[in-house]
């Protein structure tokens, strides 16, 4: 696993790679919520009231670094996060901004 200091408008975050065989898990944890990539059930964190967004690649056909991430385009956000501001089409780095 890689764990890496990510900073951002509100401060600093921490970013994961989690390496699962063929594909990386990759996310974001700020301090109002979260950006991941597409493995991850955003709607699900929306029972917890966790402001989530699923990020989906804009080059390549995975998300498989914290870079995948931060440039790839917020594919959905769950109620909590779009209550932030967060949407659809914004860039990982503008949702995480929001966070």
């Amino acid at each position: 696993m890689i764990e890496e200091n990510v900073p951002y408008k509100n401060g600093e975050a921490k970013g994961y790679v989690i390496p699962l065989g063929p594909a990386n898990l990759v996310l974001v944890v700020a301090k109002r919520g979260m950006i991941g990539c597409g493995a991850f059930d955003v709607q699900g964190l929306e029972k917890f009231d966790y402001p989530a967004a699923r990020v989906k690649p804009t080059r390549g056909s995975s998300i498989a670094s914290l870079e995948d991430l931060l440039s790839g385009e917020v594919k959905d956000a769950n109620a909590p996060a779009a209550e932030l501001g967060l949407a659809a089409g914004m860039s990982g780095r503008e949702a995480l901004d929001l966070l």
